[in-house]
């Protein structure tokens, strides 16, 4: 049942983040008569913009948090990014309705807790590696790991911190960078074997009441770690994406609890590796927005309130490409027109108050029969947005 939004009876949901994926969940929420309240550590965040109220905290305070939760006593409480103090969702998840879980909010906020699940718990297939919390280990690990690899902070967002290492001399650059990339006061960093893959993907993967159900496979394009274009579908064989559906059942099915899964994977020939699962809408997602019946936020919402769900419909293959900043600054101004004088071209800005140099400021949605094709109209339109900065 849900009731009337700011009544007594209403049904009220609490976005723990509130960037631009929760400003689309909270949209989806709003259209079915939930009250969303909006939590963030900046303010006018572009969930807060449109929520029906917000509340800025220190997301890794555990008492700021808890002080927020048990004020509004909120009916869900939606995780929308790893930087938050998830202790506190694990002592209180015997009164409030954590999504999906405290558990899995806890194991995905870091690279170890869900590497340790994926491949020591559940055996699933994945890279080499180890993980590493005092700079002199560095040197041995890396030798034995092998050339090149990976070095990410357990615990970032947005690829920050990442880097691929080539050679012994790298080492201490990408140590640092680590560090410095790092959220939190976790500063360990995991060290990976490099899989020479062919492509990786995103298969959004939905628990819901009913059934566990999957989104056509999306492919994307990452720079230092961070998305850039995402396409949907991907082209695959059955027997693969038969392979990446188990591997992310298997993953969420241990996870527990209801909602969208970004489940990313590595394909080199016939073999899938498992990269990460994020237990929220995922940013190669925002291109199901003008792909899928339901984008990944709708799903997410009906999964999270309880209502069956069904495998989306493809309507369109299409693209997404970013919208990034070219340098600080702070209330930027948008110059779209050239973008949108193509057809089956859409802008989403997110309405971020302030940038620095590549942050994410909005995505550029293109249709088209071939989601290659619209990879380059996507790009094409995202490089005609002109951001003036103050």
């Amino acid at each position: 049942m849900i009731g009337t939004p700011l009544s007594k009876n209403s049904k009220r949901l609490m976005l723990l983040g509130s960037g631009e994926l929760g400003k689309e969940v909270a949209i989806e929420a709003q259209r079915l008569g939930v009250e969303v309240i909006a939590v963030d550590r900046y303010p006018d965040a572009p969930a807060m913009q449109v929520a029906h109220r917000s509340h800025v905290v220190d997301m890794l305070n555990r008492n700021e948090l808890a002080g927020v939760i048990e004020a509004e006593k909120p009916d869900l409480i939606v995780p929308e990014i790893e930087a938050i103090a998830t202790d506190i969702l694990l002592e209180i998840e015997h009164r409030y309705t954590v999504i999906p879980t405290a558990r899995a909010a806890r194991l995905t906020m870091d690279r170890e807790g869900i590497r340790k699940l994926a491949a020591e718990e559940l055996k699933l297939p994945t890279s080499r590696y180890c993980f590493i919390e005092d700079e002199q280990e560095l040197e041995g690990a890396a030798k034995a790991i092998g050339y090149p690899c990976v070095m990410k902070p357990v615990m970032s967002s947005s690829g920050k911190g990442q880097s691929v290492i080539k050679s012994r001399e790298e080492l201490k650059s990408a140590w640092e960078y680590a560090r410095i990339g790092a959220r939190a006061k976790n500063k360990k960093v995991i060290l990976e074997a490099f899989i020479p893959f062919d492509y990786e993907i995103t298969l959004l993967t939905v628990r819901g009441v009913n059934e566990t159900v999957f989104c056509p496979p999306i492919g994307h394009i990452q720079i230092d770690g961070d998305y850039r274009q995402s396409w949907q579908p991907h082209p695959m064989s059955s027997l693969v994406l038969e392979k990446c559906r188990q591997i992310a059942k298997t993953v969420t099915d241990s996870l527990g609890g209801r909602g969208i899964f970004g489940v990313e994977l590595f394909i080199k020939g016939e073999e899938v590796y498992f990269s990460e699962v994020s237990p929220r809408p995922h940013d190669t997602g925002m291109v199901t927005l003008i792909t899928q019946d339901l984008s990944e936020f709708a799903l997410h919402v009906r999964a999270i309130l309880g209502f069956p769900l069904f495998t989306p419909l493809l309507r369109t293959p299409g693209a997404s490409s970013v919208i990034l900043a070219q340098g600080e600054g702070v209330s930027p101004v948008y110059e779209i027109e050239e973008a949108m004088k193509r057809p089956n071209i859409q802008v989403r800005l997110f309405g971020k108050p302030d940038c620095k140099k590549n942050r994410r400021l909005g995505v550029v949605l293109a249709a088209h029969a071939d989601p290659f094709k619209a990879v380059e109209l996507a790009k094409e339109a995202a490089s005609k947005v002109k951001i003036i900065l103050f």
